[in-house]
């Protein structure tokens, strides 16, 4: 790896390597470990898949209903089978009129009938755009309106309706109706099996029609547009091409073998498909392939890990939270708080041994014990398989990295957003580094602004936003794109090593009434670690000093309730009970040890309800929208600042 290159100059090792900048301060890139024929597109590495999958299966579908005890079971889909599947479907797509290069929303819960009608859209010579599930109505017709969708693939009657609404143009806004989308297919309704079928309109295309159009797309060619989460403002529709996807899941499979090419690797996919992240998955599970299951219902999510159990799990960092959280929990119920307090600090002292010469013969001995104790139950949660695991979409906080390797899974750590088609930048299983995101991926390139900025370079990056053009209007090229780099948005540092470590938003950055620069970040991730937190939002912009707006976490309140022997509370309730209170300001005093003073939250205010994407403060992502949550929040936060100016 090259890294720790001199401001300004240009990185090597990846095809349409970015120019020259002069305001680098730290450059990391690695060389494209495998090249790519400019002619394949994303359907090559299905029909490579289907090949090498004739004897094992390719996918896991859920068969609810005749297993022992009612737990789900799952039916083995061969890569030939799930081809075959694929073909049909494309052929009723291709007969029903969707053209080469045309635009198919898919808004559905993440499933087995997600991937085929992705695979379909791509065989069909079309353009996948994904649409979050619990998207409004307002926000699926501005996807579908401006991806100019003909044709709408709805898991259940529920998406059915809303996306007809939006085509009727009956929403309550009063907006026209969407004549150009011509279809709506409701998988829960047959429509899928309809179409695929022996008798169905496909059966009058022939199969050197679909080879054509198949094979037209080459990567440069649009594969999907999906549109970003919106933190702030209107989503912008990222375009991401068939060689982004093979360029960067051949390459990924590559430089993390001993994840994605083990034998026998499994994942359960419980993340949204339309979030970029899971979708990069699902097309790399194509490369090795990987055996893959999904999970529709995140209530079920505990049972499928169990049954299906999986080598490798996806997951965001509030999934690894929750985990460790939930565990405690029940631990501190069943009276054995002290024993997971002792296995949790044996987990994390065995854990970071293993970076400092190995772990001493008694720490051994310790940890041999508590696995046996409480080490295996947690991977049994985990489906018991499990020795990797993949967290993204947020910095995981270092403590639970080191636990969750004590317990025997490695959490690696990505850094990507959607222009990025997910990961620029991966730890590695040989040499993890907890504090950081590791080094770039083979044929990416990563480089830090004087004032902090992370960019990124390489042939993951978007060639561009949907109707970049007009949205411009004669303004000359997106800076976003300047001098070949991706400007992130996000601030980070580059060690000597050539790894990442993201440090916060460049547009979230708090300047107090002092000029101190604060990263809400450093604050906001050690306070959600805590048990009773569910969201945590630092302010203090223009003001004196940091604060803080606190969220509880309505899941695991009762527990903690019960065990501190205090009485069943609702939300509201708690909120405001000295009991919570302090206990939350003894989280915020031990992330304050973290931090400079000046960084510290000296308030903090518990808001009565949580923050969700039904109210406007996450995106579908669970990302929070900084903006509108200070907006929604703006009279508690100045009665927060007045008050205490009273107090004073």
């Amino acid at each position: 790896m090259d890294h720790g290159q001199q401001a300004g100059q240009e990185p090597g090792g990846s095809d349409g390597a970015p120019g020259p900048r002069t305001d680098l301060v730290a450059v990391a890139s690695q060389p494209l470990m495998v090249e790519v024929d400019p002619q394949d597109n994303i359907t090559d590495l299905v029909l490579r898949a289907a090949e090498a999958t004739h004897d094992r299966p390719l996918y896991r579908r859920p068969r609810r209903g005749d297993a022992a005890g009612g737990q789900p079971a799952w039916e083995d889909v061969s890569g030939p089978q799930f081809l075959a599947e694929v073909t049909a479907l494309a052929k009723g797509m291709v007969a029903s009129g969707v053209g080469a290069g045309d635009r198919v929303a898919i808004m559905a819960a993440t499933s087995y009938e997600w991937s085929l009608t992705d695979a379909a859209v791509w065989f069909a010579g079309a353009v996948g755009v994904p649409v979050y599930e619990t998207s409004s109505p307002g926000q699926a017709r501005w996807i579908l309106e401006d991806s100019g969708a003909v044709a709408a693939v709805a898991g259940d009657g529920g998406h059915r309706d809303l996306l007809e609404k939006v085509r009727r143009g009956s929403d309550d806004a009063g907006r026209g109706g969407l004549p150009g989308l011509a279809h709506v297919w409701t998988i829960s309704d047959g429509d899928l099996t309809a179409l695929a079928a022996p008798t169905g309109p496909g059966s009058e295309v022939d199969d050197e029609t679909l080879e054509a159009r198949r094979s037209a797309a080459g990567l440069e060619d649009p594969a999907t547009i999906i549109y970003t989460s919106g933190t702030t403002g209107r989503p912008k529709g990222c375009t991401l091409t068939h060689g982004n996807f093979v360029v960067l899941t051949r390459n990924a499979v590559a430089g993390v073998p001993e994840v994605f090419a083990a034998p026998d690797a499994s994942t359960l996919l419980f993340l949204p498909l339309a979030h970029v992240f899971a979708r990069f998955i699902e097309v790399l599970c194509w490369v090795t392939p990987v055996t893959v299951g999904h999970a529709s219902d995140i209530k079920n999510l505990t049972a499928d890990l169990a049954t299906f159990e999986p080598s490798f799990i996806l997951a965001v960092p509030r999934v690894f939270e929750k985990v460790y959280n939930t565990a405690e929990a029940k631990a501190a119920a069943a009276g054995r708080g002290k024993v997971f307090s002792a296995a949790s600090a044996t987990a994390i002292a065995f854990s970071r041994a293993q970076d400092t010469g190995g772990p001493s013969w008694g720490l051994r001995i310790k940890h041999a014990l508590f696995d046996r104790l409480v080490y295996a139950k947690l991977r049994a949660a985990l489906g018991g398989n499990a020795s990797y695991a993949v967290s993204g979409g947020a910095p995981l906080a270092e403590r639970l990295g080191h636990f969750f390797r004590g317990v025997g899974i490695t959490v690696l750590q990505g850094y990507g957003l959607t222009e990025t088609t997910a990961p620029t930048a991966v730890t590695r299983p040989g040499a993890v580094s907890m504090a950081t995101v590791g080094p770039p991926l083979p044929g990416c390139s990563i480089a830090v602004t004087t004032d902090g900025e992370v960019l990124v370079a390489g042939p993951h990056v978007t060639p561009g936003y949907h109707q970049a053009a007009a949205a411009l209007d004669g303004q000359g090229p997106d800076p976003a794109f300047a001098g070949g780099w991706f400007a992130t948005g996000d601030l980070g540092s580059l060690d000597e090593h050539g790894y990442l470590t993201i440090t916060g938003r460049k547009k979230d950055l708090i300047v107090t009434a002092t000029g101190k620069n604060v990263s809400p970040a450093l604050m906001e991730d050690p306070l959600r670690a805590h048990p009773l937190v569910s969201q945590a939002v630092v302010v203090g912009d223009g003001a004196p000093y940091v604060a803080a707006l606190l969220t509880l976490d309505a899941d695991m309140l009762p527990t903690w309730l019960k065990n501190q022997g205090l009485p069943v509370l609702d939300v509201a309730a708690a909120a405001e009970h000295p009991a919570v209170l302090a206990e939350l300001q003894r989280a915020v005093d031990t992330a304050n040890e973290e931090v400079s003073h000046a960084e510290g939250v000296k308030r903090f205010v518990v808001l009565d309800h949580d923050l969700t994407e039904a109210g406007g403060q996450l995106t579908p992502s669970l990302k929070v929208k900084r903006a509108a949550v200070l907006e929604q929040s703006a009279g508690v936060i100045e009665e927060m600042y007045a008050r205490a100016r009273t107090d004073a």
